[in-house]
């Protein structure tokens, strides 16, 4: 099995009027890694992020899209971007950020890669994220989306 590991930034602004600022709600694999994905945070000087439902879904649609048509990118195979998967989900964004996994045997040892990675490592520990989902499919592909909305 090979560990391998992506991630990507975006500061373009994307909104709708009127789109709630507020975090919707979220369980599953969000709600469970939430304490350590914070604790990194703030281990590192960085307020802690909420789960969003909206953040969730994108990464799910993004993850089950992976390891469905068996390929390892963050442009989905539709050509989206993490930016189109956030809209899709109505969460309008001025700064998004995604970290992708495959291979790791636990969303804790997906986390853990991504800590030893610059470029994963800084999307987790964005100054400019204060939501965040992560999710799952089959066995070993993670996919963790990151986000401000509006601004």
């Amino acid at each position: 099995m090979t560990l391998t590991t992506g991630c990507i930034r975006s500061g373009a602004t994307k909104n709708f009027r009127g789109a709630a600022v507020v975090a919707e709600l979220v369980g599953g694999l969000s709600a469970s890694i939430a304490s350590e994905v914070n604790a990194i945070r703030v281990a590192n000087g960085q307020p802690a992020l909420s789960p969003d439902s909206r953040l969730g879904r994108a990464a799910q649609a993004h993850a089950n899209d992976i390891q469905v048509k068996a390929y390892f990118s963050h442009t989905g195979q539709d050509g989206s971007s993490a930016g189109d998967r956030v809209i899709r989900q109505v969460y309008g964004f001025c700064f998004v950020a995604e970290n992708i996994s495959q291979g790791q045997k636990g969303a804790m040892q997906a986390l853990a890669s991504w800590q030893k990675s610059e470029g994963h490592r800084k999307n987790l520990l964005s100054k400019n994220a204060i939501h965040f989902g992560m999710a799952q499919a089959g066995e070993y592909y993670y996919v963790m989306v990151l986000g401000k909305p509006g601004c």
